[in-house]
């Protein structure tokens, strides 16, 4: 039993401490927001230059690279140097360049970048020629030199401001007789549809291909967990594509990765916020993953083209429907599009990861119960308690074969003392003796085994899931998707100094951190002993291990931790009580007259 214990737990340190030191957790995240500060702002800023021309008949999407370097300019500025159509909804605010009809100006409303009551909404999109740029864009390409508009096209506007139930229309008139209109209209969430169409009123037919593409200007700073995905991404051909920053950057002069896919969607992901193009479900396209730098700045962009073009006949006409995201990846939001608009797989935006089958289901139920309590850290342990009572049945084997074990440890010690130098004769005594009393050492692990996938789960749930962000428990923890802010180091904010300054890498161990490593060396307690001196003694140091493990970990998921000792520590003992094994002082003080009348 006690290999077996000790591989169970050896398991479950190795994974942890691999890990942490794999994927450390982030620290309290800050927003990514695509402004800089001005110690940040870069001297020079690219301008827009499409390559191919959105004119050309290349069949790719324009480019968006970095042709040529500007002196850069504010966001604001950026914002007012083009005019504008104004977007107005409750959870968006920003504008429409009418240069180039670009999607390049939206803030988050309901999003604040920190706790601060004072913190500025979340900033997703800005326009080019300011630091960061990052916007979307739509449009034709073929026809030949100013038939189709391009980034520089002014185009004119009816309507506005763009909200909910009051969509827009755009006009633009090309030199050839080609009139170009868009429709755009926005939902009650983040999802915008791009309507476009094109009449022929020229004495040639045209050849028009519709294409789509999100620009993002300069590598925005990631939580460099490999667990999460932050970069390029999308579902193209049914299934998951994605693309880091760092393996386009390493990919040399090429840049490059290219998909066909009939429907599907592409863009660009932070861990909370995405920027997406969907074209039409049923339409084959050819898309891209693509980077460039020019002028020490990286310029990314994904991209798509309808995989055949459409021929305007004189007098003619042809429509195209692009949808864009920008907004926050909310669970039940992405859900509703993937079933009310049939996009494909739109709920893997979010990261769920390997455990997706337990992750989002975990999601559910404590996003179900968070409507109940009206707190998440209440919904989370009142999740513990369910997984608890499901597996009720399987750990009160597991507690009752442990309470079983703690009751033979005195013959045990016998045992070693007699045979400790034959390993073989001691195994094979060992061995007869739980035969004899009808015990299973092995099923002592199972509680360790089971909860390691729901840790991973959990896990998952607090770090990529936006619900979680920013939501409080109650006293000092205001964010359980963030390490606990306290530190033993000065006395949980007693003395006047922060701790993070004096300790390397800015080490924490917090209150809660220091109760679940309590709780688990009372749990301990209660289990039965090694009677081999060197595993004692690891067992002993293991709730120290796992404190400075689980210290920089989300306070939600050090809360579940503590929580769920607590819980196995009544289940064990009431079972123990009604086993008649000794809890405690009686424990120890029968553990040492074992060992005394071994000796005698």
């Amino acid at each position: 039993m006690d290999r077996n214990l000790l591989l169970a737990m050896a398991l479950s340190i190795g994974i942890l401490l691999g890990w942490n030191v794999l994927f450390p957790p982030p620290k309290t995240p800050t927003v990514q927001t695509t402004e800089t500060s001005a110690s940040d702002t870069p001297a020079k800023s690219p301008s827009d230059v499409a390559l191919p021309s959105a004119s050309s008949t290349s069949g790719q999407a324009p480019a968006v690279i970095n042709q040529d370097l500007i002196n850069s300019v504010s966001r604001e500025q950026a914002v007012r140097s083009t005019p504008r159509l104004e977007i107005d909804s409750n959870r968006l605010h920003g504008s429409i360049s009418l240069k180039g009809a670009r999607i390049d100006d939206l803030t988050l409303s309901t999003y604040k970048e920190t706790l601060d009551s004072n913190s500025p909404p979340v900033t997703l999109l800005s326009p080019s020629g300011s630091p960061k740029s990052y916007f979307a864009e739509f449009g034709w390409i073929g026809g030949g030199e100013g038939v189709s508009p391009s980034a520089e096209s002014l185009w004119q506007a009816s309507g506005g401001p763009l909200r909910p139930g009051n969509p827009v229309t755009l006009t633009w008139k090309g030199t050839t007789g080609l009139n170009f209109e868009r429709k755009i209209s926005l939902d009650d969430g983040y999802m915008f549809t791009i309507e476009d169409s094109v009449q022929n009123q020229g004495n040639s037919p045209v050849s028009l291909t519709p294409y789509a593409l999100v620009s993002r200007t300069g590598k925005p700073k990631v939580t460099q967990l490999f667990v999460l995905h932050e970069g390029l991404l999308g579902v193209l051909g049914g299934s998951l594509k994605e693309v880091d920053y760092s393996d386009l950057m390493d990919d040399g002069a090429k840049g490059m990765v290219e998909e066909k896919s009939t429907g599907g969607w592409i863009g660009i992901t932070d861990v909370y916020w995405l920027a997406a193009v969907i074209p039409d479900q049923n339409t084959p396209i050819n898309a891209r993953f693509m980077h460039h730098s020019q002028g020490g700045l990286d310029r990314f962009q994904t991209d798509y083209v309808a995989e055949s073009a459409v021929s305007v006949a004189p007098g003619g006409s042809a429509a195209f429907t692009h949808r864009f995201f920008g907004g926050a990846k909310e669970v039940r939001l992405l859900d509703n599009i993937e079933a009310k608009l049939g996009v494909q797989n739109f709920d893997l935006a979010i990261d769920f990861g390997w455990f997706y089958f337990l992750t989002k289901p975990f999601f559910y139920a404590i996003d179900w119960l968070y409507s109940i309590l009206g707190n998440f850290g209440l919904a989370i342990m009142a999740l513990t308690v369910l997984i608890k009572l499901a597996f009720f049945p399987l750990a009160n084997k597991s507690y009752k074969s442990m309470s079983q074990m703690k009751a033979l440890q005195p013959e045990m010690v016998k045992l070693r003392e007699r045979f400790g130098e034959d390993r073989t004769k001691l195994n094979q005594e060992m061995m007869a003796l739980y035969k004899e009393k009808k015990v299973n050492p092995a099923s002592g692990c199972l509680p360790i085994l089971i909860q390691i996938p729901v840790f991973f789960a959990l896990y998952k749930v607090l770090i990529v899931t936006i619900e979680m962000r920013h939501a409080p428990f109650f006293g000092w923890i205001q964010d359980l998707s963030a390490p606990d802010p306290t530190s033993v180091f000065n006395l949980f904010g007693l003395l006047p100094y922060d701790p993070s300054v004096f300790i390397p890498g800015g080490f924490n161990i917090g209150a809660w951190a220091l109760a679940m490593g309590l709780t688990m060396f009372f749990q301990q307690r209660l289990n039965p002993q090694p009677t081999d001196p060197v595993q004692a003694k690891i067992f002993a140091f293991m709730p120290i291990i796992f404190t400075f493990l689980l210290a920089s970990f989300a306070a939600g998921l050090v809360i579940y931790w503590t929580w769920n000792n607590l819980l196995s520590i009544a289940q064990q003992a009431l079972i123990m009580k009604r086993q008649g094994v000794p809890i405690g002082r009686r424990a120890h003080a029968r553990a040492e007259a074992a060992k005394k009348s071994s000796s005698d």
